[in-house]
């Protein structure tokens, strides 16, 4: 939006033209994201406590949490308006990954706002029936991968790269739009198992959503890419800005949901955010690296898996507690402990995720 009011500036006057250069439109949507979620956190977080929209605790859970029942949920709301408004004043609006990846985003947001409503303002339990959440998420995601589909330009907008090896590249054709598919909605269910501490999600989030920045940096531009030997996917650059409105608005929302938590952000924040990582993977072509990087998002996902496999299979639990923090919890680590050393964790899988930028 105010690109294009600056690019009707620089006509009459020359400084205008710096608004054309993506790291500073990066920097500014890190900036505003951030500088939204200061200001609108306290409001939120009040409004949220006044309408008693608090976190419920399961009673098999570690004692620890049960001081935490209470605690304003639905704090990702403000997570996708610092996303969306830092998008729309710093994006280009012409273009199309940046409709997709903004569009998807607040879609399972919607779907997961749907699930926090019921459970914490309705009462129900259940909230959102887990078919119909799966169903809704499947709509979205589908919807996505065949609009990327049906509308791509260049073979690189549909190929499967495999890090590490610069020639071993697949044209996947129809298996394109099922691939994106279970990227975009397996994403958005792995970050929701692991929003489960203080912390936790969030900031694996930033440094996952920031190396895919950089990964839609150096695709969208063709010497960085010729250079790097990754393929060169037009366009691709713009997402930088997304990214950059994902890391400030998750460092702001980090403010309050760090240790002790003042808000959780709940399935709102949750399934919108592991869906916009899923989204910008896919749109990069770096589904595999988004695995590397994601590490723990993984790690949750599949904890949970193997306890239910080996509880239906057994009738004994691999784990005390699944997702695998829990387990961690039930050990004796304190909960700062575990979020820490998962951060440290996301640290090396994303410095791992960029090395395959040149070990090639």
């Amino acid at each position: 939006m105010l690109l294009i009011l600056a690019e009707a500036l620089q006509k009459y006057f020359d400084v205008f033209r710096v608004f054309q250069y993506l790291t500073l439109r990066a920097i500014l949507g890190v900036l505003t994201a951030l500088i939204i979620s200061f200001i609108v956190g306290p409001v939120m977080i009040r409004h949220l406590s006044k309408y008693k929209v608090g976190q419920s605790i399961r009673s098999d859970g570690p004692q620890s949490h049960f001081s935490k029942a209470g605690t304003p949920t639905m704090g990702g709301a403000l997570i996708l308006v610092s996303i969306a408004i830092s998008t729309l004043l710093w994006a280009d609006l012409s273009n199309r990954y940046v409709w997709v990846i903004l569009l998807v985003t607040l879609a399972f947001g919607l779907v997961g706002f749907v699930d926090d409503y019921k459970k914490l303002v309705l009462r129900n339990s259940d909230g959102l029936a887990a078919r119909h959440k799966y169903f809704w998420q499947s709509v979205v995601g589908m919807a996505a991968a065949v609009f990327l589909y049906g509308t791509a330009t260049v073979s690189t907008e549909t190929q499967f790269i495999v890090p590490f090896f610069k020639q071993v590249v697949l044209n996947l054709g129809f298996a394109y739009p099922i691939l994106a598919y279970f990227v975009i909605v397996g994403s958005s269910n792995a970050v929701n198992l692991t929003d489960g501490l203080d912390g936790l999600a969030i900031m694996p989030t930033v440094l996952v959503g920031g190396a895919l920045g950089i990964f839609a940096y150096v695709s969208g531009n063709v010497n960085f890419a010729e250079y790097l030997g990754i393929p060169f996917i037009p366009k691709a650059g713009e997402l930088v800005v997304f990214c950059g409105a994902l890391v400030g608005a998750g460092l702001g929302f980090l403010w309050f949901n760090a240790y002790p938590a003042q808000v959780f952000m709940g399935d709102v924040g949750a399934l919108a955010l592991g869906a916009a990582l899923g989204t910008l993977a896919v749109l990069v072509r770096q589904e595999i690296v988004l695995m590397i990087m994601g590490g723990v998002f993984v790690m949750e996902t599949l904890s949970v898996m193997l306890q239910v496999i080996s509880f239906k299979l057994t009738g004994r639990r691999i784990f005390r507690m699944a997702p695998i923090h829990h387990h961690f919890e039930l050990k004796g680590w304190p909960e700062p402990r575990v979020i820490v050393r998962f951060w440290i964790i996301t640290v090396i899988l994303v410095l791992i995720g960029l090395a395959t930028l040149k070990l090639r």
